[in-house]
């Protein structure tokens, strides 16, 4: 990331911060998952972009059913059809290479999350055998709950750092403190960062990844705050609505990255004001992962280079519209000009 960036810099042309993001964080997640990248060459990112976009579609006919016969004109189904087969594919390849591969940790090889699978699935064959369909979909999760998601925070963390430039500044000044002229920075000089930590849960408040979380269902009859919630009922929490409400937060819809320095308020789910990655047992798994991805990578831009805009735009004129989605991201792309910096 930081390579390309450089390179796009040293030519003068505009840097895609958005497009950037998205294959950080696609080869983040192959990496881990599937033992290597498929970017470059491959149909795989296409797929993904597709499959997050018919995970945001809300079919009339889910809330009306007598209007389901609609659903053979809209064209949801075919896509549905035609991403599947080819994603089933394209896992099929996948786990056939790790099989005939046959990695193993004993013998010096690194293992990835499709080889964990496959051991699992090989140790409990006479048990209870698990099916190629089951390791599929669990890898399908992966990428569906750890890609879009990540690399919305990284991209509007940095839409608000590029607005408010004070802010930028004394978080280049804080990581170029820490990291010196290193080349790399390190999980453990995270640690060192209380005031980018402050931005990211700053940015998470007000640009919740996904606004209203996954639904849930309640599994028995209940009663709040007076309303009978029968058994059944989905469920669906507004943590942008929460995230913003003036009764919790002092001006909302500032960011103030401050507000988190002296407090013990964080994302972990047990602070009910501030939950981009839900709460209770069906909380995000991956929050520490993706914090994570998101602390370094926010680390090392702001380490590495200057941000503007191009044609000279002011910072306060950046299009912060939000577009369609389960996942919310940026209407408009993060163009910016990214000058080296030189530490």
């Amino acid at each position: 990331m930081v390579d390309n960036i450089r390179k796009l810099g040293a030519s003068s042309k505009p840097v895609n911060l958005s497009d950037l993001m998205t294959s950080l964080t696609n080869d983040v997640i192959c990496r881990v998952a599937l033992g290597k990248k498929y970017g470059v060459g491959s149909d795989f990112k296409e797929w993904l972009t597709e499959i997050a976009a018919l995970v945001g579609v809300v079919p009339l006919w889910e809330y009306i059913p007598w209007l389901s016969w609609t659903r053979r004109f809209n064209g949801v189904d075919e896509r549905v059809v035609r991403v599947v087969k080819k994603i089933n594919k394209f896992f099929e390849v996948v786990i056939e290479e790790h099989r005939v591969r046959e990695r193993r940790e004993g013998d010096g090889g690194v293992l990835d999350f499709v080889d964990i699978l496959l051991d699992f699935q090989r140790e409990n064959a006479s048990r209870s055998p698990i099916e190629d369909d089951t390791i599929k979909a669990i890898i399908m999760d992966m990428f569906g709950a750890g890609t879009s998601t990540t690399l919305k925070a990284i991209e509007w963390t940095m839409a608000e750092l590029i607005r408010n430039p004070k802010t930028m500044k004394r978080l280049q000044n804080e990581v170029r403190e820490v990291a010196g002229s290193k080349d790399e920075i390190s999980e453990q000089d995270l640690e060192k960062m209380p005031y980018l930590k402050a931005v990211m849960k700053e940015s998470l408040r007000l640009h919740t990844p996904v606004p209203l979380l996954v639904p849930r269902e309640s599994t028995q009859d209940t009663n709040v705050l007076g309303y009978d919630i029968a058994s059944g009922t989905r469920v669906i929490i507004n943590a942008w609505a929460i995230s913003r409400d003036p009764s919790l937060w002092e001006n909302p819809e500032e960011f103030r990255p401050d507000r988190f320095l002296d407090t013990s308020i964080n994302f972990r789910g047990v602070h009910f004001e501030f939950t981009p990655f839900g709460a209770g047992r069906r909380g995000c798994p991956g929050v520490t992962f993706a914090v994570a991805v998101d602390e370094l990578a926010l680390a090392k831009l702001v380490h590495k280079f200057d941000f503007g805009l191009p044609n000279g735009v002011n910072m306060k004129e950046l299009d912060m519209s939000e577009s369609r989605g389960m996942a919310t991201h940026k209407k408009c792309p993060l163009l910016v000009v990214a000058t080296t910096h030189d530490c």
